[in-house]
């Protein structure tokens, strides 16, 4: 008998056509004859020369054809309990069940929600000051402490008058008769201090800014200084300081505008000064005398030739 055609071990059923001898004795008495058949003609004959293998590969079913699942309930065939395992598996607890559980959740969840009418819904004004005052809501001691805490906050953002204090409250609606005690405290405790307050801005605009005596007297006056203050204020800063000042911003502006013609050079830095507080007769002798030191000499054409063309 060829090699090809013998059964491989573990194959049951009918032998190829064409065996005999031992393969048929196998077909007759089962499983155990075919075994004890083939393993003696193995013996007889020696081994066989390899040839091709075209049987199939050995099977995984048992002696009736079916398969044996884990739980010992045997199924037809491999493909089938292949098949009903799959199915089983995937439809109980894969995808139909897992998907389509989570999405009537989903479809629950969204009819319990609350439809959106497409209307937006107006907010109340917050109540201001003045109409927590009128409706007693806001009286007595707890307006005091109310009052006490905005001037607090404002003071803790950037330094102010007691004028522009003043001013501010009375804008959010606190009365006058509750503000002046508490800034009177503030003033005994050195939290409000007009002449501090003075002198930190006539330094901070001429040192910072270059700016002139009037002009940081003007600037004074809006913020609710009263002139006695800023005239001891102001006092710091003497014309010799205010002519420096003004040297230092033509230099600046001159070689800023180096290489534009002389007149459009004297006219914007005259123009710059007198924004910043100097007088005219100041600014143009300030950038004569600067242009003469780069060279430049003056024509007998050019505007502002003199003090009374200002």
């Amino acid at each position: 008998m060829p090699e090809w055609a013998r059964p491989l071990p573990g194959e049951e059923g009918d032998a190829p056509v064409g065996a005999s001898g031992a393969s048929g004795a196998a077909g007759s008495a089962g499983a155990g004859g075919a075994a004890g058949a083939r393993a003696a003609e193995d013996r007889d004959s020696g081994p066989a020369a390899p040839g091709p293998r075209t049987a199939s590969r050995p099977s995984r079913l048992g002696a009736g054809g079916s398969s044996r699942s884990r739980d010992g309930s045997g199924t037809s065939s491999g493909r089938g309990g292949f098949g009903q395992r799959s199915s089983s598996g995937f439809g109980s607890s894969g995808l139909n069940g897992g998907f389509g559980s989570t999405s009537s959740k989903r479809g629950a969840g969204a009819s319990r929600r609350k439809e959106y009418s497409g209307e937006r819904k107006e907010r109340k004004p917050r109540p201001t000051v003045a109409d927590r005052i009128e409706s007693g809501a806001l009286v007595g001691p707890e307006l005091t402490e109310h009052a006490r805490e905005a001037i607090l906050r404002t003071l803790t953002a950037a330094p102010k008058s007691r004028r522009q204090l003043m001013d501010a409250m009375t804008r959010k609606g606190y009365p006058p008769e509750v503000l002046e005690p508490i800034l009177e405290r503030f003033e005994e405790v050195g939290l409000i201090d007009d002449a501090e307050y003075a002198g930190m801005i006539v330094r901070t605009r001429h040192g910072e800014r270059g700016l002139s005596r009037r002009a940081i007297a003007q600037e004074l006056r809006r913020k609710g200084i009263d002139d006695d203050t800023a005239t001891d204020a102001l006092d710091q800063v003497d014309e010799d300081d205010e002519a420096e000042a003004a040297r230092d911003l033509v230099q600046r502006r001159l070689a800023r505008t180096t290489g534009l013609d002389r007149e459009v050079r004297t006219r914007r830095i005259v123009g710059m000064l007198a924004r910043k507080g100097y007088s005219p007769g100041l600014a143009l002798s300030l950038v004569r005398e600067e242009l003469a030191r780069e060279g430049e000499t003056q024509d007998d054409d050019e505007p502002y030739g003199g003090y009374e063309d200002l």
